[in-house]
């Protein structure tokens, strides 16, 4: 059974893919065994700012943080974006409320 599980997990895991002709690092989910180095720089700036904040955080404090002009919505919701992402492939965990924070 947990062959099988192993198997699925191998089959759904996202693979490179191609945007306009050139290779693209998609963001791994995350595994027991799987380093955060595996992200690309600027996830791994993201991730180190949810974990180094007192609490769960929201997306223009992490702007805020990384020196991103929150005040102009187009900036932020870029960012906003990269921090779903990272919630969708188990790296983050987001709040009903709205803020982020690492897992547990």
């Amino acid at each position: 059974m947990s062959e099988q599980l192993a198997d699925e997990r191998a089959s759904a895991a996202p693979a490179p893919g191609q945007v306009g002709g050139r290779a693209v690092m998609l963001v791994p989910h995350r595994t027991p065994d799987m380093e955060e180095t595996m992200l690309p720089p600027d996830y791994q700036r993201i991730l180190a700012t949810v974990r180094q904040a007192a609490g769960p955080v929201m997306a223009r404090q992490v702007g805020d943080a990384l020196g991103i002009d929150v005040s102009v919505r187009s900036k932020l919701e870029p960012l906003r974006g990269k921090l779903v992402r990272l919630v969708d492939r188990s790296w983050l965990r987001k709040l009903p409320d709205g803020r982020f924070t690492t897992r547990l």
